[in-house]
């Protein structure tokens, strides 16, 4: 008989070399600088980045959504760590001039802090 056990999730350590954000309410790795697109958007709870790619990161469902450009599928995303809601993620966009946010990730500032090597 084989014993099914629940495997445990790994947080991805970004390297200590870079300038990273983290999430404020538990410290996990989110993103290196170096994935940042933009500093111009608006979330829910404030402002927001635009990241190209993150870590630690689970994905909920996705939706459609009016947002401030238009019509959007997203998927709200989390910490892996502690499952607070972080942003969200852009699965398609239906304006031709938002295709370049589909699978780029949102993360608002009330919920990321910055780590390692910011002066």
């Amino acid at each position: 008989m084989v014993k099914m056990t629940k495997s445990k999730t790994f947080q991805a350590y970004l390297p200590h070399c870079h300038r990273t954000y983290s999430c404020i309410h538990c410290r996990a790795h989110l993103a290196n600088h170096d994935e940042l697109i933009s500093k111009s958007f608006q979330g829910s709870q404030g402002r927001a980045y635009l990241f190209n790619s993150v870590v630690n990161v689970g994905c909920g469902p996705a939706e459609e959504r009016v947002l401030l450009t238009g019509l959007h599928a997203v998927a709200d995303i989390y910490c892996e760590n502690c499952k607070t809601t972080l942003g969200w993620k852009y699965e398609h966009a239906f304006e031709s001039s938002q295709k370049y946010k589909e699978g780029k990730f949102i993360i608002e500032l009330a919920h990321m802090i910055k780590d390692n090597g910011w002066e």
